[in-house]
């Protein structure tokens, strides 16, 4: 395989994919085919052309490098980058209604633009047809994004959970237990991706479990840069307020690496977050608690161990520095 940059990689990758994606969407209710390709960026409300753009593609790219790692043409990869994309959108509109958010990549969320029922009723079914993509390609295959789906549920599930508990004392959330939180919620579908790509391009069972173990790491690394971006990110390239999740009280990584530091700014912090203290200073005490360079240096150690799955390395840089 040619080493490209990952743009390079990026754009290639969705180039391949793109015509099945949309052809796959385009088999739903016609209706809810809209929905989904609003979903995807690909229109406005009505169905008129989108000017918006859609998401990076990282899991698609991931799929792709994954049938490369197997000696296997990167179209052989397309399926499990089509099911991997739809499982992915499909969560993404279930997100935003459990969280609440109105607004994703500068427009409006799927349930404020078509309402609640709609959302769901288009993400059910994005599930469906991700299903339907991979039942040709055999049992081994369904259950892999199976598995994945299990994992992406139970970290949502403790991602909810997290929010009702407290700052501090015995039953406060630790960064271990954000880690796998995270492992499951974002890791698995990035791993699945590639593991998936490398099962339809042939490669041996070490192989896919190698790339599944790396993409899961690059899954936590993601994360973790998006918590930093979360709360110091440029409005202007995040599309969201600064210090945002601090003012929605996200229990994120700096956050909680900062309010492990045993320091009176930790306990300050703490009584911040549990107030309406002003977001500055916030972000100005995790910073000083360490919280900041926690989740960097974690976020580089995941990639270090991610680097170890060499057909991923085209990825790994440019999404550890975006946008930081």
């Amino acid at each position: 395989m040619t080493t490209l940059a990952a743009p390079e990689v990026l754009t290639r990758c969705r180039r391949l994919v793109q015509p099945a994606l949309q052809e796959a969407v385009g088999r739903l209710h016609p209706w809810v085919s809209e929905i989904a390709a609003y979903s995807f960026g690909w229109c406005e409300v009505g169905g008129a052309p989108a000017v918006a753009s859609g998401g990076k593609g990282v899991r698609q790219a991931l799929a792709l490098l994954g049938a490369e790692a197997a000696g296997a043409p990167g179209r052989a990869g397309v399926p499990a980058a089509v099911a991997v994309e739809l499982v992915h959108v499909f969560s993404l509109l279930h997100d935003d209604i459990m969280d609440g958010d109105p607004a994703r990549r500068g427009r409006p969320t799927v349930w404020k633009a078509y309402g609640t029922g709609p959302a769901v009723l288009a993400g059910d079914a994005l599930f469906a047809l991700a299903v339907e993509t991979l039942a040709g390609a055999g049992s081994d295959a369904v259950r892999l994004l199976s598995a994945a789906l299990s994992d992406l549920v139970r970290g949502q599930a403790d991602d909810l959970l997290f929010a009702t508990r407290p700052w501090t004392g015995p039953e406060r959330v630790r960064p271990e237990e954000y880690r796998a939180m995270a492992e499951h919620k974002t890791g698995a579908l990035l791993g699945c991706a590639a593991a998936l790509g490398a099962l339809l391009g042939g490669a041996p069972p070490a192989t896919v479990a190698a790339l599944d173990r790396a993409g899961r790491h690059l899954g936590v690394a993601f994360q973790i840069v998006d918590d930093v971006l979360g709360i110091w990110g440029d409005p202007l390239v995040t599309g969201k307020p600064v210090h945002g999740d601090l003012r929605e009280r996200k229990k994120t990584f700096p956050v909680l690496a900062a309010l492990d530091s045993p320091t009176t700014a930790a306990a300050r912090l703490a009584r911040l977050l549990g107030s309406d203290g002003p977001l500055r200073e916030m972000a100005d005490l995790v910073e000083e608690c360490g919280g900041r360079s926690a989740a960097l240096a974690e976020a580089r150690r995941r990639m270090a161990l991610a680097e170890t799955a060499y057909e991923l390395r085209p990825l790994l840089d440019y999404l550890l520095r975006r946008d930081l």
